[in-house]
This record gives C-alpha cells, structure tokens and sequence, in this order.
C-alpha cells in the first residue's frame, strides 16, 4: 500500500439531500501509512448546470454557475503517519437550482478535497456528490385552481360524399399533482358522423427542453392508456385514472438552461384529433378550493314561490321534433371502457438487502432519534427524493435512469382475428359441406 491508505469526504450525519440556503457540513478524513510533505490541503464546492448537443456526451455547450466556493484547511507542512480529520462547511445559495440529469444535460453539485503535493509528487484527490432539492408549491403557480379543459372539432370525409365531425373534449380534476397522486381524465367524444372512430389514447408526456447553441427538446411518454373507439351518431364519456409516477418536479427555478414541462394529450386516431392540457408536478399538493355555493336567503314572509314547468309546452315541443326530423338521432351518451392501461409504475425504495444490519444514526442508539426516510430515484431525469418510510440514505447506482420508449413497444392488446380470417384459418374438415 501507499502513503495515502483513506482519503475521503464524510458529510454531516450521512446526508446527500440539501436545500437551498442550508449549511454543508463535512469532514475530510485522511490516513497515512508514511509521512506525507504537502504545501496545501483545500477543499472547494462546486455547482453548475452543464448542456449538451449530444445525448449522453460530456462536451458541454453551455454551462450555468451557481455555487464556485473553496477553503484551504492546512498550509504547507508534512502529516505524520495516522489518521487525520479536517472539518469544513459551506453555505448553499438560497437560489440554487433542484439538481437534475438528462440525457443533454445536467445539473450538478459535489464536494472536492486537493492534497497539493511538492513538485514531482503525485496530487491526491477525492470527490463527493450531493443533491439540491428545492420543494415546488403547487399552490404558488398562477391559476392552478382554474379549470383544466380544452376542446376541439374535427370534420371530416368519409365514403366519398359523406361528411362528418367529431368534437373531443377533454379535462382532469386538478392542474397540479404530487408524486404517488391519482390523476383523474374525462374525455367526451361526440361522433357527429356514421363512421365510427378509432380508438381513443391518452398520454403522460415529459418535455425537458435544453438550451445550448440552439433549443433541444426531449418528450418522453410517462404512462399510456386506450379506450375503445366510439360508434356512429353516439356521444360517449371516457372517464380513466393514471397514478403519477417519481418524476422531476416541472420547471427548474433559478435554471435558465433547462426547462422541464408535462402534458397530457388525449387523442383519436380516426380521425386524427387531439387536445392537450398542461399539468404540473410538485412536492406540496394543491389545496382544496372552497365550495362556491352559498345556501341563499329564503323567500320573504308572504312571497308566492315559483313554480317551475316540468316539461316544456306542446307547441314548443311540436316544433323542436320537426327541426330534428330531417338530422340522425344522436343516442343518449354512454361510458367508454379502456382497451389497455399502460402504467409505468414508480420504482421501489431501495433498502437494505435480507439480513443486511440496519443502519443506525450517528452518535446514539437506534431509538434515539427517528431513522431518515429512504432514498429513492426519480423517473425520467435522475433526481433523488425522500419517499415515506424507515431506512437510512442509499447512494445511487445509476446516474440516469430513464422511462422505456413505450413508442417502441409493440401494442400490447391486439385485435381479434376478423369473420373472414378465422373462417380461412379453420380445419377444412370442420367446414359442413367440405
């Protein structure tokens, strides 16, 4: 073995996750197996975004500065052999940026510890990766109790001559959501045609968008579902849930290199139509608005209540049947039911190993304090967060893990075989008359 037998950085109590504006604390721990000359012993943090034109490549474009600070814990002298701690801390700014990675870029923070050694000796080094995480208020995002709804017309043709549209309409129960949260879509599709339509999809997408010499976005779908198609002259209501998955919370405050937005589109493929709704994903949940309905004062003493028609007059109802006379009879509207759920399910905390001792927290019994949750790994770009749980802080062992492309999956509910291909696929001697 050589001179340097340990050199490593230790954080306070075994944290990985901070928050903007805490103070990092740590020790540098050194042993020796000889003397060692040195001339200075420093130990800086660094933080910094950091963009790409190629996926996965470390020739960065562009880069963003947030955190560039050092400190220099022994002057020039020699260490005798043993062990030796120096201590430090560092401030975080209050306006750092969530950490992130994605396949253009990333966003990155980590501790460095130098023993500058005299001239023609080897410098020693070590390193130390911790994460930013500035929790995102749902409730701080501009009409996030608004309703979400967006609708479209499509008109088309069909057997040469005829004509036909198709209004889809869709809205979800909230703008904004936290991880492990259900999200609930309505799609009502109203077939003014007498061809039926394809079937119905709805996606989760991710859209992180890049700025390097010019914009890179990168759309991921998240969770798909699909519902059967809609018959001619029929009005359906589609009503289905997707539960959200460990993803980066949306936008990146104090970023301006990364921007990360999701959606959800619901579509139809025949014909081609589709509206899309803009969703947020956060760590604070939205709050229930208030009712809006307010029970009135009642009538005056003395007053006559009105009496309102059950139905409407003969004439009236004489001349709306002749109006309708000439156009199909729409049927009343009915619930759509899915094909297919494509859920991605979000990862599972990861945890100690069977018969792995339990890790215990620094300075004191297991229960003299609460054990921090466990560490788990966003989907999508590899950000850490703190799931509900026992166990202590397990370091990665990725750094970038990425929803499947499910555009290359192959569909998992396929049709069933028509009359004609099951008749021309069937046992000749089975046919009466063969």
């Amino acid at each position: 073995m050589g001179r340097v037998q340990l050199f490593e950085i230790r954080l306070s109590h075994g944290r990985i996750v901070y928050s903007p504006g805490e103070p990092l604390a740590g020790t540098v721990h050194v042993c020796l197996g000889a003397p060692l000359p040195f001339r200075v012993i420093r130990v800086s943090c660094t933080g910094s975004c950091r963009v790409s034109t190629k996926a996965n490549d470390t020739a960065w474009v562009t880069e963003e500065g947030y955190v560039n600070s050092a400190l220099s814990l022994a002057d020039k002298g020699s260490l005798p052999t043993g062990e030796h701690s120096f201590p430090f801390q560092f401030l975080l700014p209050a306006t750092a940026p969530t950490s992130f990675e994605g396949p253009f870029g990333k966003i990155v923070y980590q501790v460095r510890a130098t023993i500058d050694t005299p001239r023609f000796s080897k410098d020693h080094q070590c390193s130390c990766v911790f994460y930013i995480l500035s929790p995102l208020n749902l409730n701080s995002i501009p009409d996030i109790e608004q309703p979400n709804v967006a609708s479209t017309t499509k008109k088309f043709s069909y057997k040469l001559v005829k004509t036909g549209s198709v209004v889809l309409t869709a809205s979800t129960d909230l703008r904004g959501y936290v991880v492990g949260q259900v999200l609930r879509l309505q799609a009502d599709i109203d077939n003014q045609s007498g061809k039926d339509t394809g079937p119905v999809v709805a996606s989760l997408l991710q859209k992180v968008s890049y700025k390097a010499k010019r914009w890179i976005y990168d759309v991921r779908a998240i969770a798909d579902v699909e519902g059967a198609g809609v018959k001619a002259w029929r009005r359906t209501q589609w009503q289905e849930q997707i539960l959200v998955p460990a993803l980066p919370q949306s936008a990146l405050p104090g970023c301006s290199l990364i921007h990360v937005d999701y959606y959800l589109q619901v579509s139809l493929k025949v014909p081609e139509a589709s509206v899309t709704l803009p969703v947020f994903v956060g760590h604070i949940a939205v709050n229930p608005a208030p009712p809006s309905l307010q029970p009135g004062p009642g009538p005056p003493p003395g007053a006559q209540s009105l009496v309102v028609p059950s139905a409407p007059p003969q004439e009236e109802a004489e001349a709306e049947a002749e109006a309708t006379a000439g156009q199909p009879h729409l049927v009343d509207p009915v619930s759509l039911l899915a094909k297919c759920h494509l859920q991605l399910r979000p990862p599972a905390a990861l945890g100690a190993g069977p018969g792995a001792p339990e890790p215990h927290p620094l300075g004191g019994s297991p229960a003299s304090r609460p054990l921090p949750p466990t560490l788990c790994i966003s989907t999508g770009a590899a950000v850490p967060y703190f799931a509900d749980g026992a166990g202590g802080p397990v370091p990665t062992t990725s750094t970038l893990i990425l929803p499947p492309e499910y555009s290359l999956w192959a569909h998992p509910c396929e049709a069933p075989p028509s009359y004609e291909q099951s008749c021309s696929s069937a046992d000749p001697g089975l046919i009466p008359g063969s």
